[in-house]
């Protein structure tokens, strides 16, 4: 029955068409730069945005797991709510059917040697011969992969023709709609690609080796094996994606069963209704479309449902100090980013709150050990040496260094006041008049430093007046810095003490100085805006 299946040709057809796919994908998301990773990042305000830019950048960057990527990594950054992923991960559903129309419309209307071989000799020079521009490189790129794909499908096709030669559709006559969904699935899984999944399905129904109806079912399948990748990847994951996995699942699973109920009246829908009787490929990349918006229709107004259902069933178990990146994915570079971003903040407050408690030990309920800060610290880097290794843009990475190094200036201030505090216990236990004095400057610093730090509102730092009003602390530390060396120095020519005593507090007031100026510098930092591409790394 097999006998006039080539199965090699097959295969290779399969992965020419597989490697055209992912070089496309590369492309485009390397000529996009992180306009997609705005569009998702700004236009999910409300579920129905969410929806239309999941659709839109899927649909575009022909990939739903990059998408997806993204997508959990800044829920983890905190730059978006699971409601708000949900609903971008039920659009990318109906993104991706676009592959299924690419593949229906292009690939079985046209010789498609005529087309593909042009493309992948263009794009093959280009590669070669433009390689000193990264950009006309990706477009040269972006044209072999087009050609590839439906070399590929070219492949599929010719050794699927032979196979319908000498096979006979109704063997599968018995078979009922559920081993074809089942057959789909499976197809996903392994391939770990639907748009694949598709393009098979596609060819076996153009070359009537299949019904649309076992055709229709395959689809359905496919789109559930989706999810098995989703599933796999969250394993060992953070929360936010075994949540955003669960959520997928349920959303896919159910759209599938609710689907496969309907299937018969979908099926004439299509061909009876719409008349695609005479073109079943089209036909079935209109039943793919519709059965996935019929989904998100579905489910639109339960997605905050949703998303409850999911954080309720798997809960956060918080095992580091850090609170954001170790939710964050962080080869988004973007969510990475913010993710550090909001992390040093926290860690800028913690350093606060032990600077104050160091100099009022009995005011705070609270403690704050420096073993932890040293930990966050430590915790922070190793999430920074992840995020730069990963490609990023020179603007992105830039801002990372200057994260990091306000990090370092904050965790340097709270060795410099863990190693003062003795020294500070004595000063404010003096009680001539010359050391009061000294003490008094010092805390009134190291307070208004940290009462400065605890109003500042680092998760908005766009926020008008904050920079203004660190700006002017900077310029109260550096008055205070003077008048701190001239007054020691009046001090010590009235004898009021002496020279080892002046030593002391002058040694004691570059430390505290050069704190100070270390946590300006870092709360400046915190207050740029992380993607204004004119903002210049501070320190």
């Amino acid at each position: 029955m097999l006998a006039g299946f080539e199965l090699w040709v097959f295969l290779a057809g399969l992965g020419i068409f597989l490697f055209g796919m992912h070089m496309m994908e590369e492309s485009i998301r390397l000529l996009s730069g992180g306009a997609f990773r705005s569009l998702i990042r700004k236009y999910t305000g409300t579920k129905l945005k969410a929806i239309f830019s999941g659709i839109f950048s899927t649909a575009i960057l022909q990939s739903s797991s990059a998408v997806s990527l993204m997508v959990l990594a800044f829920v983890g950054a905190g730059i978006m709510s699971l409601t708000q992923a949900i609903a971008v991960m039920m659009g990318t559903k109906v993104g991706t059917t676009a592959t299924a129309w690419i593949v229906a419309v292009f690939g079985f209307k046209f010789n498609i040697d005529a087309f593909s071989l042009p493309l992948i000799g263009i794009g093959g020079l280009g590669m070669i011969l433009l390689a000193k521009s990264p950009r006309y490189v990706n477009i040269s790129k972006f044209l072999v992969a087009f050609g590839f794909l439906f070399m590929g499908l070219d492949y599929m096709k010719n050794s699927v023709d032979q196979l319908a030669e000498v096979l006979d559709p109704s063997v599968f006559a018995g078979y009922g709609v559920l081993v074809f969904a089942l057959v789909g699935l499976i197809m996903t899984a392994i391939m770990q690609s639907s748009s694949a999944t598709i393009a098979i399905v596609l060819t076996m129904l153009f070359s009537g080796v299949i019904t649309f109806s076992s055709g229709a079912a395959m689809v359905i399948g496919a789109n559930v094996g989706t999810t098995v990748t989703v599933l796999l990847g969250s394993i060992g994951g953070i929360v936010s994606k075994k949540q955003a996995a669960l959520s997928q699942l349920i959303f896919t699973v159910s759209t599938a069963a609710i689907t496969l109920l309907v299937l018969p009246l979908l099926t004439w829908f299509v061909l009876a209704f719409l008349g695609f009787e005479e073109n079943l490929v089209l036909g079935l990349a209109l039943f793919h479309s519709i059965f996935n918006v019929i989904g998100v229709v579905v489910f639109f107004p339960f997605i905050s449902n949703l998303a409850a259902f999911a954080e309720k069933r798997i809960q956060e178990k918080q095992e580091t100090f850090s609170k954001y990146i170790y939710r964050t994915e962080p080869s988004v570079s973007d969510a990475g980013l913010e993710a550090l971003r909001k992390e040093i903040s926290r860690q800028l407050r913690y350093s606060l709150l032990f600077i104050s408690q160091t100099l009022h030990p009995t005011r705070h309920s609270k403690h704050i050990d420096y073993g932890d800060l040293v930990q966050y610290h430590g915790e922070i880097f190793e999430y920074y040496t992840r995020v730069v290794s990963h490609e990023m843009e020179k603007t992105l990475l830039v801002k990372t260094d200057a994260l990091l190094r306000s990090s370092r200036n904050i965790m340097n201030v709270s060795k410099n006041i863990y190693d003062l505090r003795d020294e500070l216990m004595i000063l404010q236990s003096e009680t001539d008049a010359s050391h009061r004095e000294a003490s008094k400057s010092i805390t009134e610093r190291l307070q208004r430093i940290t009462d400065k730090g605890k109003e500042l509102k680092l998760e908005d730092p766009e926020e008008d007046g904050q920079i203004t009003d660190v700006q002017e602390l900077h310029d109260f530390i550096e008055k205070e810095d003077k008048e701190f060396i001239r007054m020691c120095g009046e001090m010590l020519s009235s004898n009021e003490i002496k020279k080892r005593e002046a030593s002391f507090l002058l040694m004691m007031n570059r430390v505290v100085t050069q704190s100070n100026r270390m946590l300006i510098f870092s709360m400046k930092t915190l207050l740029e805006r992380i993607h204004d591409e004119s903002a210049a790394a501070v320190i």
